[in-house]
This record gives structure tokens, sequence and C-alpha cells, in this order.
């Protein structure tokens, strides 16, 4: 500045004595060469005083000042004032169409979008005919609009003027047809170009990568190669994202090895691309190793490594990571690392990085980030911290879907699937409609606590909003209405679903062995097989518990050999626990045992639980406190073999053994499960315990109960008194039965339903051989079906028989 004034100092009077104060007065001729200056160096302060000077002197409408404003707009576009510009611009009487470019460029660029497009619009209207850099810029505004019909019409004045040959404006045309998703038009002006240049191609090129054509991609790819035009660093840059979609890794790799060979793999975007595509391809140790080769990273860098290890499941490596991240000062991190750091604390039940995390996000401020408070509301819900989460839920503004969503998975993962659907209703109250993924969650709800109108209702709105074309609401469908007895529902789900995966063949057979329908689910997994598709573990395991609630054991047996014989796969420890079940059900308790002894893998717990419950069934105590020690040896971690030891004692009248198995339990802290029983009255859920009497409806409700066993009596129904594995009177264990929970949910269902009309009762316990006995005679008294699902099947009561025939 002070050398420009020198400057003017020699050629006319002086006009500053500094660089900041006006002296006198100047012509209008000297102010051009004064902005030039100032737009050189980018100097605000002396441009506005400039323009102050200007305007106190002159005005905008005296002669010669044209290029005074012309310089004023150009100056403020350069120190990214466009506001000031704008109002320069629009004082000059008849701008050029370099201005009109510079200023529709501007909008283009730092936006609003539809300023650029509007001032186009202007510059028609006022006779100025737009040149070949016009096109480009405006072009550029209504692909950031996703405008493809302004597109569409520029495209005619593109013809219209005669600039179908210019490469530059046909590149924008071809940028825009395929960021708009149009591209076919896209290749309709890409193949139509007399001269393609290698931005032209990796135009065509990311509208395919971006849309997800991955084929059609690699294919523009090749034929940029066959036309003589070698790839360059954008071009990696763009197909690195469809690669990693598509986890292509072979091509993935050829691109890296190019990269190298064309010295660019380095370069920070093309190295960032390269770490997320291997990531996302599950190749992990490449990710960090190309990571480590890089000399320069960014923030977006450091977020893909991260994510790499949250998608690989390698969460402590991921907040490894993400600690050295914030230890070398490497940025701040983004959205994108935050939420997957706190991603790996939610898996990792982590609560101490969480809270930290939580911490730093608070700090940063970047929990007014709806995508951010969501990550950090599903930890706390998922990490079973629910008051927390509440809390934290209560405090957020704005809330969306995927916030009532996290609540909603949090509690029914962690066990309170009927605070889940208050949830959920608090939703629809709120007037957020529920998406895909509420459903999800909302649906294990519903199998949970068997609640039947609310998972139709779920199934209705799916229906109604199109998500049952969505394979996983169509499985978690299936599982619903499995789990809430309509397993003939549940299969023509299956039948009308549009693609099945091997999920929703698992979750058919699985179906089908929950309600003791062997035969079915074999004949389903024979038509697996006629559909080409390969069982996989879980399939063999849903097939396995199938053969098991049948009986069917030379099936099973056959099946569990087939697996590895036929499809090469290698028993895992659920295989075998389902095998002891087997056999051990069906009394063939040394089989099991020494099916245990020649196991391919280590037996666990619950293997010998699975023995230990076969005992009960066949009253072996000897062969039962052999499996015994193995639990203790191994840690019972359940109060559930406590209780099975104990009722194997009691059931042989060895009431001492029984007593101090109990006492071991109560010393190691172990609390008996009480028996609890559920059952679903006009979409409201009325849950008891044996013994209870909170339920409004008590005395109503023991009044039927005496009313149905004086009944049942006269059937010819006695009390089964080695259920109660207690030491006392016969008569008191007759009482004791009388008011075990699915006793008093049936007999409120009876005083509550219709006559006849069909009752459905959910137990987190399996039901005692008492209640099955008497639920028989109930369903002749009171002319009903009576549905009981325990925690190992379903038991279908009618016309004084069950389906399991007593085999369960």
């Amino acid at each position: 500045m002070v050398q420009c004034l020198a400057r003017l100092n020699r050629v006319g009077r002086p006009i500053f004595t500094t660089s900041t104060r006006l002296l006198h007065a100047i012509t209008v001729d000297k102010y051009p060469e004064l902005l030039e200056h100032c737009i050189q160096t980018k100097s605000l302060k002396h441009g506005k005083i400039i323009h102050q000077h200007f305007l106190k002197n002159y005005n905008y409408h005296v002669n010669g000042s044209s290029i005074v404003i012309e310089k004023l707009t150009r100056f403020y576009l350069i120190c990214g004032r466009l506001g000031n510009a704008r109002h320069v611009f629009d004082e000059i009487p008849e701008p050029t169409v370099v201005l009109w470019n510079l200023m529709i460029r501007a909008y283009a660029w730092n936006g609003p979008f539809d300023a650029s497009i509007d001032l186009y619009s202007q510059m028609i209207v006022s006779g100025i005919l737009p040149n070949n850099y016009t096109f480009p810029f405006v072009l550029k505004a209504c692909s950031g609009l996703n405008a493809v019909e302004r597109g569409e019409e520029i495209h005619s004045h593109v013809l219209r003027l005669g600039f179908d040959s210019d490469v530059y404006v046909y590149t924008a045309l071809v940028d825009l047809y395929a960021k708009c998703g149009e591209l076919a038009q896209a290749a309709n002006v890409f193949y139509g170009m007399s001269c393609r240049d290698i931005v032209a191609w990796n135009a065509m090129i990311a509208g395919f990568s971006v849309h997800g054509f991955y084929d059609d991609m690699m294919r523009l790819v090749v034929g940029m190669q066959e036309a003589g035009i070698n790839p360059n660093s954008s071009t990696v840059v763009t197909v690195l994202p469809a690669i990693a979609q598509a986890c292509a890794l072979s091509h993935g790799k050829e691109i890296h090895g190019y990269s190298v060979r064309r010295g660019f793999s380095n370069a920070v975007m093309v190295g960032t691309g390269l770490v997320d595509m291997y990531g996302k391809c599950g190749c992990i140790s490449y990710a960090r190793t190309t990571f480590d080769l890089l000399s320069l990273r960014n923030e977006v860098t450091w977020s893909a490594m991260i994510g790499g290890y949250v998608a690989s499941d390698q969460m402590r490596e991921a907040l490894k990571l993400f600690n050295h991240m914030l230890l070398k000062e490497a940025g701040s991190p983004s959205l994108v690392t935050l939420c997957c750091a706190v991603r790996a604390c939610t898996k990792l039940i982590d609560l101490v990085n969480g809270r930290r995390i939580h911490g730093y996000i608070l700090k940063s401020g970047y929990l007014s980030d709806l995508m951010v408070s969501n990550t950090t509301l599903s930890m706390y819900a998922k990490c079973d911290i629910l008051d927390d989460a509440v809390k934290f839920f209560q405090e957020m503004n704005p809330i969306d879907r995927v916030s009532y969503g996290a609540m909603i998975s949090g509690y029914v993962q962690n066990g309170s699937s009927l605070q889940g659907l208050k949830f959920f209703r608090n939703m629809q109250f709120s007037g957020i409609d529920p998406d895909e993924a509420t459903m999800l969650a909302l649906l294990p709800a519903c199998s949970h606590l068997s609640a039947l109108k609310y998972g139709a209702c779920a199934h209705g709105y799916s229906v109604v909003r199109g998500f049952v074309s969505d394979t996983p609401i169509c499985n978690a469908l299936i599982d619903m209405y499995a789990k809430c007895g309509k397993v003939r529902t549940a299969r023509e789900v299956f039948n009308r679903m549009h693609k099945r995966d091997i999920i929703s063949w698992n979750s058919m057979i699985a179906s089908y062995g929950i309600h003791g329908l062997g035969s079915d689910a074999l004949a389903l997994f024979s038509e697996l097989r006629t559909e080409g598709l390969m069982p996989d573990d879980i399939t063999f395991i849903s097939l396995l518990i199938a053969c098991t609630h049948a009986g069917l054991v030379t099936e099973g047996k056959y099946w569990f050999d087939a697996m590895v014989r036929e499809f090469q796969i290698v028993p895992k420890v659920d295989h075998c626990i389902c095998m002891v079940d087997l056999l051990g059900r069906a009394g063939l308790l040394e089989e099991a045992k020494n099916f245990i002894d020649k196991m391919p893998c280590t037996p666990n717990v619950h293997v010998w639980s699975a023995l230990l419950a076969a005992c009960k069934i066949h009253k072996d105590v000897e062969l039962a406190e052999e499996a015994a020690k193995r639990i203790h040896g191994l840690g019972p971690e359940s109060s559930g073999n406590f209780v099975l030891l104990s009722n194997i004692y009691s059931c042989a009248g060895r009431w001492e053994e029984a007593a101090s198995v109990r006492i071991t339990q109560s010393n190691q802290g172990f609390k008996k499960r009480p028996g609890c029983s559920w059952v679903e009255i006009n979409g409201k859920i009325h849950a008891f315990i044996g013994g209870d009497n909170s339920h409004p409806q008590s005395e109503q409700i023991y009044k039927k109960l005496e009313e149905l066993l004086t009944e049942i009596k006269k059937l010819g129904y006695q009390a089964v008194p080695s259920v109660v594995f207690q030491d006392v009177e016969e008569e008191e264990k007759e009482h004791i039965l009388l008011y075990h929970s699915e006793k008093l949910a049936i007999a409120y269902a009876t005083i509550s339903l219709s006559p006849r009309q069909p009752i459905f009762v959910t137990k987190n316990l399996r039901v005692c051989g008492d209640c099955h006995e008497a639920i028989k005679y109930i369903t002749l008294v009171t002319k009903r079906e009576i549905t009981i699902r325990d925690t190992s099947r379903f038991h279908h009561f009618r016309d004084g028989v069950c389906s399991c025939r007593d085999y369960w």
C-alpha cells in the first residue's frame, strides 16, 4: 500500500500521509490502481478506506466510475465479502459478462446456489449473452440444488448458443446430470462429446460411483485407459468409495498398486480413500499399514482408520487409536470420529471411556449435533444405564426417530420390553413417524412380551409404509408371530417375502422348532437345499432344536453328522448343547455323557447344564451329581443349576442334600428367579408372580382359580405334588401349586376375555408338570384353547391334550 501511494505521489499530488489517512481528493482514474493493489494484497482494511473515500468524493454514477465499481466488486469477492460485492455489483449500470460470471461463480461456490441461478436469469433478461465460462458456474449451482429441470433449460441455452463443442461446458453438463442421478442423460452428453478430457471422464465415473453402479464405473475406468487417458489422483479418490461399498478387495489392491506406481499413494486424499477401502473390505491390517505410511493425515484419515476398526469389531484398537489421536494433537476429532469412538465404548460396555468422550463432546460444543447426541444416547441405553439415558433424552433438543429408536432398542436389549413399548407410544404421541430401524427395535419387544396386538399393528404399519419389502423387517415379523403363538402367520410372512436371506430360513425353521413341529422344520430345511442355498451353523442349531422338541432323535443325530460330513461346518459349543439336550430328553443319558466326553470342543457350563436338566427329567441322581460337580468346577453362572440339583435331591426325598444345595446357592449370592407369567388383554400386558396379590382384581382371580380347581377335579385332575420341592404336607403342596403364576394369568384371562376366546400366556421359566396337567383339564372346562410359551418351547392345549404330547 505504501509503495502504491508513493508511486501515485510521483505522478500526481500527495494522497495519504500514512496508508490509512486521507489528505486530499484524487481523480476518478486513480482509484482503479489503488484498488488493484488491495486486490493483490487482499487488504480488506485499506480497500474499505478507498471505497469510503470514493463515496465521499464521488458517486456510482459519475463518468468513469464503471471501472472503479468493477474493481470494488472484484476486491470484495477476493476478500470473501460476497454481500458487499453484491451490493456494489447491483450499482453497476451495465455489468460486463466477466462481472456477471464472477458473481455467478461466487454464489455457485459459496452459496446460496439459487442466487447463482437467479443471477444467470437476470443476465439473460438484461440482454447479456453468456459465454463458455458462464455455463460451468451456473450448472454447478444447479447440481448443488439437484435442480435438474433448471439444468435442462440451461442445456437448451448451450445448444442454442452453439457451445455444444466446448469441452468445459459439456463436462459441466455431465457432472450435473450424474450428480442428479440422471445417468442416462449424463451418458448421452458424455458420449456425444467430440473430445473428452480427464475431467469429463472423472465426472462420468463419479456419477456411477456415487449412485452405486459399480460394474458400470469399472467399465468406464477401463474405457478411459483404452482411450489413452491415464487415471489421475482424482479418479482414484472417486472410485475408492464404490470399491469399498462393493467390498471388491482385488480391485482395491489393483488401484493401490497403480497409485504407488504413479506416485500419489501418499497424497492425503488418496491415502485416506485407501484406508477407508481396506477397512470396509475387512482387511484391517492393510488399512493400518497404509495409515502408518502416510506422512500427512487429516481428521478424515484418522476417522477412516478408527471407523475401520469399529467396522471390523476391533473396538479396543479403535479406542486406542482415538486416544493416540488426542495425545498427538492431530487436529480436533471430527463428528464422525467421535461417533465411532462412542460406538466402540457402547460395544465394549466401557462407560469409563464413554463418559470421558461424552465430556469431550460437551466441551467441544458438538452435543448440539443430532448424530453425536443420538450416538451418545444409544451408548447409555445399550449399556443399561437407562436412568442416565432417560435424563439425557429429556435434555436433548431436537429429538428425532433415531433418538426414540435408541431408547426403545436399549430397553428391549436390557430386558425392559414393556418400557420399550411405552417409549414407542410416546413416540407416536409426539407425532414422529417410526422408520424401519424403529420397527426393528420394536418387534423384538413384541416378541419378548408376546404382545400380539402391538406386533400386528406394527405389521400393518410396515405394510402401509412399504417396509415389508425390507428383508430384515420380514425376518423380525416371522420371529414376532412365531413367539406370539401364530406360527402359520409367520409362514405366510415367509411365503410372501420378496427376497429371503439365510436368516429368513433360519427364523422359520426355528419357529417350527419352538412349536414342536419337527417334521415341518425338516421339510423346510429340504426346501432350503432345493433352492440351492447353503445352510450355515445357525441353520443347524435351529434344526437340532426342532428335532429335540419333537423327539426326532434319529433325524437329529443324522443331521449333526451331515453338518460336518456334507457341509464342512465345524461343530461349535451351541451345536453340542443341542445334541446333549436331544439325547438327554430322550432318556439316552449315558449316550449324552459319552457325547460330552468326545466333544470336538471343551464343554462349558451350558453343556453340563443340559445334561443336568435331563437328569432331573429322568431322575438320575448319580449322573446329576457328577454333572453338578463339573458345573461348580467351571462356575455355575446362574441360580438355575443350583435349583436343578436341589430339585433332583428333593424328588429323591433327600431333603438334607437339597437344603445344603440351597444354602450354598444363598452363600454364593445366587437368588432363585421367581416364576413370572404375563398375558396381553386388550393391548395391555398383565404380569403375575406365584402367590402374588398385587393385581387390582386379585380377589376375583383367586375366586376363579378355586372354581376351576373344583371343576377340573370332577374331571379327574389330581395335583402332582412331586413338583413341589419342599418338605411339607401334601395338602400344603396342593395349595402352593394352585397359585403358580401361569394359573393366575389363565384365571385372569378367563374372567377378562369373552367366552371361548383363546388364551395366550408367556412364562419366564419352564412350565411345571402340575400346571401342564391342570391346563389340559382347564381347556375342557372352559372350552378354550390355551397356549403357554415357556423358556423352552410352546405348549398348545386344546380339548384336554397338549401339542407336546407330554414330551418337553
